[in-house]
């Protein structure tokens, strides 16, 4: 049995004392339904660009109860509000992938610029897939701006491994970090895993944010499966009615390998409904090619998604990378 290389703790209802795990989800899958997805299934083909039509150069500060929220592609989101500026799983890199000649490549550029990014207070990263932890971005990040990282235990190993000036903040589900004096980051559950490599399955921990703001919350989800919904009720329970969710729309067929860890259109309504969003920006598609499903075909189903459940389509956007989320002062 392989030691955890990333962390070592108490046994809790999500660490057996070596590896993680979501309660009640089901078993990981094997190397033959690896095998099976990727030589049974055929993917609906991506183009090799896919641009986007729109660039942020976002402004120094968003001060007060404003918000700003730039898609940046993919997973990655930068947040402006009371006076902080935030970014959530930044993947400024042309791969997804451990490989720089190799893996999935993006499709469009990021909606902002690297070197018109604002000053960089935060950065929060959900997990270790490569989509969403870029360790070179990280130490380009710290080399300019210096900015707190926060993410789950264990991963503040790999990124020390990788770039040792990192100085990672790593905690476990149901922490409160304060940001600021107006703003906390709180760690909530996902239904997911992480790896890095082949022998590091669920080593280290996965996570959505909470962020705690004077103005209502922002439930900021990574990837995600489903399950029995209680997670997502929960965020409702504990901070009311968050003022914005970020819902991963992408990454989800073939259904029988995806539905575990990634939910689907119809399913990011439901997450929509559970949690009492009052609005919500669709991510997770249109950059990477990671699964089976057509480049346009998570925002057509959320589309349709949203006509079924009477859900007016401006509170739940799917938007594109440079394209920008505002909302002012409560």
């Amino acid at each position: 049995m392989r030691r955890n290389r990333y962390y070592s703790g108490p046994v809790t209802d999500h660490f057996d004392g070596r590896l993680f795990f979501a309660p009640a989800r089901p078993a990981d899958r094997t190397l033959g339904d690896i095998l099976a997805w990727r030589f049974r299934e055929r993917p609906a083909p991506w183009p090799k660009a896919y641009p986007s039509p729109y660039v942020d150069r976002p402004p120094h500060r968003v001060q007060g109860g404003a918000l700003r929220v730039s898609y940046i592609g993919h997973a990655s989101f930068l947040i402006q509000t009371r006076g902080l500026n935030l970014l959530i799983d930044p993947v400024f890199s042309k791969r997804a992938s451990p490989a720089s000649w190799a893996g999935p490549a993006r499709v469009n550029p990021p909606g902002i610029d690297f070197d018109n990014l604002p000053p960089i207070d935060a950065v929060l990263v959900t997990h270790n897939h490569y989509d969403h932890l870029d360790l070179g971005t990280l130490s380009r990040l710290n080399a300019r701006w210096r900015p707190r990282i926060l993410t789950p235990l264990g991963n503040d190993k790999i990124m020390r491994a990788h770039d040792r000036a990192l100085q990672p903040e790593a905690h476990d589900w149901g922490a409160r970090v304060p940001l600021s004096d107006h703003v906390a980051a709180h760690y909530a559950p996902a239904h997911h895993w992480s790896a890095r490599g082949l022998y590091d399955r669920r080593m280290a921990l996965w996570c959505a944010f909470v962020l705690e703001t004077p103005d209502g919350a922002l439930y900021c989800i990574g990837d995600t499966g489903f399950g029995d919904g209680a997670i997502f009720r929960d965020v409702a329970e504990k901070f009311g009615a968050p003022r914005l969710a970020l819902i991963p729309i992408g990454a989800y067929e073939p259904r029988w390998f995806m539905k575990d860890q990634h939910i689907d259109p119809v399913e990011a309504v439901e997450v929509f409904k559970l949690c009492g969003a009052r609005h919500a920006i669709a991510h997770h598609w249109g950059t990477f090619p990671l699964s089976n499903e057509a480049i346009d075909a998570p925002p057509k189903a959320l589309a349709e998604a949203l006509r079924k459940a009477a859900i007016e389509p401006e509170r739940f956007r799917a938007l594109r990378p440079g394209e920008v989320y505002e909302e002012g002062a409560s």
